[in-house]
């Protein structure tokens, strides 16, 4: 016999399996004894008491075996098959290329940017010495943005696809089975690029093929269909079927459709800056107690405001974690935000941001870089205002508020360097004057968070891509080009590492339909 039922322990109680099997009997009453196995289906931490405690959704097997659940995938050889071009290697990519091989379609992935493993060293010149490379950076490389950018798997996505489907071949390549059953799943960057690598190997091993420093410079297309891609170094790659997974940093991959005629939109996005607390700050707020102890994650939080009829939100919150210069192009700042497995560093941040939309902005409303172009306007006077090497601009939260230069910066964890600026002169006066109205609410909502001890750093401007390229809702196919599967991020149709692999798989599903 097969039960479910939920059941809530101590934090000191969630890996203790005979606690938990005793708190399963207890609910179903039967005894103890007479379980055989017990599966956690969801867990989730329940802070709203006085007293925190882990809620659990649990399978029980009661006098029959238990067999542990395997995440193996066994994928078809395809390297005769008909190929499909994958531009891209992020998630959408990556997911639309093993959904792929399962509908026996070959697929050749293009991707700009550098393995996981040659990417370090380029990311190591972005923090030590100030330098980005453009083809190789915190966007741009196998696994995209979300390879050293955290590997946050939370998304509200539900309705688009099979997040379990997702998770499970993250578990098949190397990821823990916890990202299976926690309420705000998280892998890491420091195990998330072993797992990408995971992946492309499963990709190679079933004949398909992934070709890294291949930047697209241009589409194919005949009499409205698509017929493959011609690459930077004069390379051209044949194919029926073109998945367009590039991310929301591809600039030239916008412009490149834009000489080309094919229809691009200006999108809405969000700006303003990433706000970093000590993370005992955050564990007292969210706790209700003066230290965390070992058998709790580091507390994270989520918090919306509307200000002046618009939201104000917190983003992308990284408990323990670190915040990252993510800039592709020179002379810009961008920052993100990280955290490792354990998520042990001592600094919790967000990225804190207004919504932009096309009023907001002058200009021709039908210009599709009406909105990219203020992205990067703001990303060089942040530039300008830290001095260079990427160095931020940053003030403490209540100097922000109140008006005044902070005299000094507290420690943070941005490693290319902070720098007292007002960032009324970096952020326009309509979203600098929404994140001073906002922020004191913020701190009655969550005490302690509106301190001097916290510093904002800008500018978080990443958050989703100010261009869309549309595709129809049943074909997924762009409305002039048949066979162009916009697709992901950078298209405007996913905003995560799950909603972007459930999108690459959908994908996938519909290039088979028309091949």
């Amino acid at each position: 016999m097969v039960k479910e039922t939920e059941i809530v322990c101590q934090p000191e109680q969630h890996e203790d399996e005979v606690i938990l099997k005793r708190l399963a009997a207890s609910s179903l009453n039967i005894s103890p004894n007479q379980i055989t196995g017990l599966k956690i289906l969801k867990r989730s931490i329940d802070a709203r008491g006085r007293r925190v405690v882990y809620r659990m959704q649990v399978r029980i097997y009661v006098n029959e075996p238990y067999v542990p659940e395997s995440y193996t995938v066994n994928y078809p050889n395809v390297k005769n098959a008909k190929p499909v071009i994958i531009i891209g290697a992020g998630p959408a990519g990556l997911f639309a290329a093993l959904q792929c091989i399962e509908l026996g379609l070959k697929p050749v992935i293009l991707e700009r940017g550098k393995d996981v493993k040659q990417r370090r060293r380029d990311l190591a010149n972005i923090n030590k010495e100030g330098l980005v490379n453009p083809e190789s950076n915190y966007c741009f490389g196998e696994g995209g943005a979300g390879t050293y950018s955290d590997g946050k798997l939370y998304t509200r996505s539900t309705k688009r696809g099979d997040v379990n489907q997702v998770l499970k071949i993250f578990v098949a390549h190397g990821a823990s089975e916890d990202i299976l059953i926690d309420a705000r799943p998280h892998i890491g960057t420091n195990k998330l690029p072993g797992i990408i690598t995971a992946i492309r190997e499963t990709i190679q091993n079933a004949g398909g093929e992934v070709h890294f420093d291949t930047r697209v410079t241009g589409l194919i297309v005949d009499t409205g269909q698509i017929k493959g891609v011609k690459t930077a170094d004069g390379e051209i790659w044949k194919s029926d079927a073109v998945i367009l997974a590039t991310g929301h940093s591809a600039r030239d991959i916008f412009e490149m459709l834009h000489r080309q005629n094919i229809l691009i939109e200006a999108k809405p996005f969000a700006l303003g800056v990433r706000i970093e607390h000590p993370q005992e700050i955050i564990d007292r707020a969210q706790y209700h107690c003066e230290h965390r102890g070992e058998d709790l994650p580091p507390a994270y939080y989520n918090l919306v405001e509307q200000v002046d009829g618009r939201g104000v939100f917190s983003f992308c919150m990284c408990p323990g974690g670190i915040i990252a210069p993510c800039a592709t192009e020179d002379k810009e700042i961008v920052v993100n935000g990280w955290s490792p497995s354990k998520r042990n560093n001592p600094y919790a941040n967000s990225g804190t941001v207004v919504q932009v939309d096309l009023e907001d902005v002058k200009g021709d409303d039908a210009d599709p870089f009406k909105l990219l172009n203020f992205q990067r306007e703001i990303e060089q006077i942040a530039f300008t205002a830290g001095g260079g090497h990427l160095v931020a601009p940053a003030q403490r939260v209540v100097d922000f508020v109140e008006g005044r230069i902070s005299t000094d910066l507290p420690t943070n964890s941005y490693l290319p360097g902070t720098k007292s600026v007002a960032l009324t002169e970096v952020l326009p006066v309509w979203i600098a004057g929404r994140l001073k109205k906002a922020l004191p609410v913020f701190g009655q909502k969550m005490k302690g968070y509106y301190t001097n001890e916290a510093i904002l750093v800008a500018v978080e401007s990443r958050s989703s891509s100010p261009v869309k390229i549309p595709r129809d809702k049943e074909t997924l196919q762009h409305p002039q080009v048949a066979g162009l599967f916009p697709c992901g991020e950078g298209a405007g149709y996913a905003g995560g590492i799950i909603s972007a692999a459930i999108d690459g798989i959908n994908c996938a599903v519909a290039a088979a339909r028309t091949l």
